[in-house]
């Protein structure tokens, strides 16, 4: 599901409503012997995530499934730390927002509500390697005021009846004062100049 960006918050009790979690995006799809966490470009994430993808088999109460979420990692107070993720640094965890899957039974067609309902019944209350990523139902002013408040990127708006479809997409409202920010292009300006020197075999 792509994400349009907007630029101010709003009310509307046919939509709901989530944080925006700073990491990396992904499909995650579970089966018996593994978990494959794929990025929105089709990346296949590596080795890194080998650990995390044995923890959720353990955790999810699912044989197979494909879910939504976002690879982060989190801080002492349960932020996302975007560059404890880049570097490495702590265990990362998967958030999960949205299920496409279950067993051989295809969602996407389902309204949101009924998808959230679904995974929540997935992700057991005391899982720690998989997040259930909450929501509220037409308070989008409040809980962006509430993300801005705790330094957090922003929020995200879903249609509650909307089925998952590329053609609908979700919104994101972004914390114009988010502390992460700071240095995040030069960052990856930085990355890709090194990436296309390294395939271009240009001397640094």
């Amino acid at each position: 599901m792509p994400l349009r960006q907007v630029r101010e918050p709003f009310d509307d009790p046919d939509w709901i409503f989530e944080l925006k979690y700073d990491g990396w995006r992904a499909l995650a799809y579970i089966e018996p012997r593994c978990v494959t966490f794929v990025s929105r470009t089709g990346y296949v994430y590596g080795r890194r995530f080998d650990a995390l993808g044995a923890a959720l088999r353990r955790e999810l109460r699912v044989r197979s499934a494909v879910l939504d979420g976002e690879l982060v990692c989190l801080d002492s107070a349960g932020r996302p730390c975007f560059m404890d993720l880049m570097r490495r640094r702590g265990q990362p965890v998967f958030v999960a927002f949205d299920v496409l899957t279950h067993g051989k039974r295809d969602l996407r067609a389902w309204p949101l509500w009924r998808r959230k309902q679904r995974l929540r019944a997935l992700v057991p209350a005391r899982a720690t390697a998989v997040l259930y990523a909450e929501s509220i139902q037409g308070q989008g002013i409040a809980l962006y005021a509430e993300a801005c408040a705790k330094d957090l990127e922003g929020i995200v708006a879903k249609r509650r009846d909307s089925p998952y479809d590329p053609a609908q997409p979700w919104l994101k409202i972004k914390n114009s004062d988010y502390s992460q920010k700071v240095g995040r292009a030069d960052l990856f300006d930085r990355k890709t100049r090194t990436v296309l020197k390294a395939s271009l075999a240009i001397p640094t």
